[in-house]
């Protein structure tokens, strides 16, 4: 119920906003209004005011500004001055525009107003490598400060992450960094084309780099679990397992996994003294059907670590929409260079999502409060404002390229060149939305 409402209140918001755009801009420029409707289908409930009705409609999945427009029915001859198709190319120029520029200029507010609660900023560091991982094959180090992603300087890890998942897929990809002895390398990560790629691809796994440094030390043991009834307590320290010694958590928690129902014999230490214990982790089956061990047991990272790789500051309300301003425009230029390596098959279409995982994510980041709620809607309202700028026809980008034609040419394109590019528009967004419903079913239902 949560990931319902929180889904219908991101759309609500940002399509009607978006559609809000079309209508107060078609108002400046003189243009009637007909109809403004939140939702599709017919109409539960409507009011009238002035020359416009106002109604909510059964099926939240978007909106639309109906206006005065001779090509959609006969309008009477007191209205032709104010029908939307007998304006000037540029009214029409800015009446378009606006409602995905409304998505940007909405997004900056949502980030500045969410930067203004406080921002945590985790610098592009190495901390904890998984082994066996795509980047533990690639070679990256513990301490490795990522400098660059095939030429991309990056400024935080959040950044870094994005810019490596999306050209995975796509061939090599050149990790510029320095080590923790200061000296230049680059990590080559050479897995297109990888079973790996693909699940990262579909949010169902990981390059295997976190950017803080996890600890053998003990944060959290569950109640009724394996840990627990091995006598395991927080802030005990896991030495060694059946007489190995294991210095780094992730050869913990693969030997956890690796191991359901079998028993683990652990050395661990407490208050200076050293114990052992028999450990057997519970057996869980995941949806493909594969069992691996579960302990219940968490670890704590390096607090020294931690403090030198994040930094938690609350800017002034000046600098939280600056930095509003800054993350939306760099989040539209990534969002553009990704469908221009769609189109020349440099990045894949498995990152593609549509309603299934919007929905998803507005759950979860509803549950991580109002900040991480908010940056969830920015980021969706940046998505739909550079998608409807894309030059496709039935987009708001393709209308804008039909009427600069019409301004620079005098006349508008002919019908025949208008229907062909109508057919293709739709063409082309049907198949993105076959593939964006194909990737949401699998991604999330397997």
């Amino acid at each position: 119920m949560q990931t319902f409402i929180a889904f219908i209140v991101a759309i609500l918001i940002l399509v009607s906003l978006h559609e809000f755009g079309h209508y107060i801009v078609a108002r400046w420029c003189g243009v009637k209004v007909l109809r403004f409707s939140v939702g599709f289908g017919k109409p539960f409930f409507t009011k009238k005011r002035g020359d416009t009705e106002w109604c909510f409609s059964p099926i939240p999945l978007g909106g639309y500004v109906k206006m005065v427009d001779t090509r959609e029915g006969n309008v009477s001859k007191a209205d032709l001055p104010y029908a939307f198709d007998k304006q000037h190319p540029a009214k029409r120029i800015a009446i378009v525009a606006a409602g995905p520029l409304t998505n940007l200029v909405l997004a900056v507010l949502l980030y500045g107003l969410s930067f203004s609660f406080g921002v945590t900023e985790i610098k592009p560091f190495v901390g904890t490598v998984e082994p066996s991982s795509i980047a533990a094959k690639a070679g990256f180090q513990s301490g490795d400060k990522i400098l660059s992603v095939n030429g991309e300087a990056v400024k935080d890890w959040p950044a870094a992450q994005t810019e490596m998942v999306l050209a995975l897929e796509a061939g090599k990809v050149n990790v510029a960094v320095q080590t923790a002895s200061g000296e230049a390398a680059v990590r080559i990560i050479d897995a297109a084309g990888t079973p790996e790629a693909g699940k990262i691809a579909q949010n169902k796994g990981n390059i295997g780099l976190v950017p803080f440094k996890i600890t053998n030390r003990l944060e959290l043991v569950e109640k009724g679990s394996p840990a627990k009834a091995a006598g395991l307590k927080a802030g005990d320290t896991l030495l060694a397992a059946n007489g190995k010694a294991l210095k780094d958590w992730m050869e913990w928690a693969n030997l956890f996994r690796k191991s359901p129902g079998q028993k683990i014999d652990i050395v661990y230490e407490r208050g200076g003294k050293t114990f052992t214990a028999g450990l057997r982790p519970d057996t869980k089956e995941l949806s493909d059907g594969t069992l691996i061990g579960r302990a219940g047991l968490a670890p704590q990272t390096d607090e020294a670590w931690d403090k030198q790789i994040r930094r938690e500051y609350t800017p002034s309300v000046p600098e939280a929409f600056k930095m509003g301003w800054d993350k939306t425009v760099g989040y539209s230029t990534m969002t553009l260079k990704f469908f221009g390596k769609l189109v020349t098959g440099q990045a894949s279409l498995s990152h593609v999502s549509g309603p299934l995982t919007i929905a998803d994510i507005a759950g979860k980041s509803a549950e991580h409060g109002v900040q991480s709620y908010l940056e969830f809607l920015a980021l969706v309202s940046i998505s739909l404002g550079v998608l409807n700028l894309l030059p496709i026809p039935v987009l708001d980008g393709g209308h804008l390229v039909y009427y600069t034609a019409e301004w620079i040419r005098g006349k508008p394109l002919s019908e025949r060149i208008q229907a062909v590019g109508l057919r293709f528009g739709l063409a082309a967004m049907l198949m993105l939305m076959l593939v964006a419903f194909f990737n949401d079913i699998n991604c999330l239902f397997g």
